[in-house]
């Protein structure tokens, strides 16, 4: 029994060899070494360590929010994400993405609410009925303002209606930054000037609000009450642009919206030679 296998054996072994002689081209003990050395284990080869990719890399704290620069917000439109002054058509777009932005829809919700329940504008009456006009007028008054504001007013007088984030320094630096946004704004060339666009803005779309708002409102000490409120929520609503890269990157808000509009932040303006706005 043991002869049988060793002589079949020794027959599987020839038949191997002669057939990886056919295939290596060599001869039969050529091939019984290459099916000898082809057994063996291979000898381990080193790998190259290659550098991970850039956005791969960790990043350091500064670098972080560096990293979610340069990408429009689609809560704030006006906070700024790319250097240069804004043609006239660039303003109107900006003026029109801000009316309808979402966080314009959920203040102006936020802000019915609380004149609900004081009982602001008693014209309007109570109950859904009073809120569905009290949140009408919010978003066409804010809307005007943003005509004025954002558009009218910064392409006549070359302002940027954009809120630059200053996104380093202490707290207590970014909210005072961020407070004189309200009076305080670059211009097309990237100089600081008063915010007539913003202050004047507000003025005449509050004025222009008495023409739908209860008769009661049509004063001019009710325009201007209003007008200070406004201005009031614009320096809070400030203090949140300022904090939004951090609150945006902690919520995670990038993984809900679409590559092409990302919450983000905004660059610091850049100094450059006034551009003629498109006719």
């Amino acid at each position: 029994m043991r002869k049988s296998r060793a002589v079949a054996r020794c027959v599987f072994v020839s038949l191997f060899s002669s057939f990886a002689a056919l295939i290596f081209g060599g001869s039969p003990v050529v091939a019984q070494r290459a099916v000898a050395t082809d057994t063996l284990p291979e000898a381990p080869v080193a790998k190259e360590q290659t550098a991970p990719p850039a956005e791969a890399r960790p990043q350091g704290g500064w670098k972080k929010k560096v990293a979610i620069l340069g990408r429009k917000s689609v809560f704030f439109p006006e906070l700024a994400h790319e250097r240069g002054p804004l043609a006239t058509r660039q303003k109107l777009q900006l003026a029109i993405d801000e009316a309808i932005a979402p966080s314009r829809l959920l203040s102006s919700a936020f802000a019915s609410a609380i004149y609900q329940a004081r009982d602001s504008f008693p014209g309007y009456g109570q109950g859904w009925d009073g809120y569905a006009k009290r949140y009408g007028a919010s978003l066409a008054t804010n809307a005007s303002y943003k005509a004025f504001g954002t558009f009218l007013l910064p392409s006549m007088l070359h302002q940027d209606p954009r809120y630059f984030v200053k996104l380093q320094g202490r707290p207590r630096t970014r909210i005072f930054y961020a407070l004189s946004r309200v009076i305080i704004t670059p211009t097309d060339s990237g100089r600081q000037t008063i915010n007539i666009s913003g202050l004047l803005g507000g003025i005449m779309a509050e004025g222009l609000a008495n023409s739908y708002l209860p008769d009661e409102e049509r004063t001019s000490g009710k325009t201007f009450k209003r007008f200070g409120v406004r201005v009031g929520w614009s320096a809070l609503g400030n203090v949140v642009k300022e904090y939004w890269p951090n609150i945006s990157r902690r919520l995670r808000l990038s993984k809900v919206v679409s590559d092409s509009g990302s919450d983000p932040t905004t660059v610091r303006p850049e100094p450059s030679q006034p551009r003629h706005d498109e006719q």
